[in-house]
């Protein structure tokens, strides 16, 4: 029901995929700042924020494999498994 609602909404297994990405660099991005912005506040504070956004990516991933199953029954998968590899003539 969610992911077919998701669906409607316009987004689409590509865009959760991307967010999957970006949020492991932000989970970079988040510890690094932590340990630079609040020093005197250890090692232990950063690594808090850097699981904390870390653990958005498996939720993204999984919602776009979702959608991703959602696309093959609709009908709606923008490209297959076929077109993404390039075709060896025979020769």
């Amino acid at each position: 029901m969610i992911i077919k609602k998701m669906h409607e909404m316009g987004v689409r297994s590509e865009h959760a995929y991307m967010a999957g990405m970006a949020s492991i660099g932000l989970s970079v991005v988040a510890w690094m700042g932590s340990r630079k912005m609040e020093p005197g506040t250890g090692v232990a504070r950063a690594d808090r924020w850097g699981i904390f956004v870390g653990e958005w990516a498996p939720t993204f991933f999984g919602l776009g494999l979702a959608l991703s199953h959602y696309e093959q029954q609709d009908g709606t998968l923008t490209a297959d498994v076929h077109e993404l590899r390039p075709t060896r003539k025979a020769g």
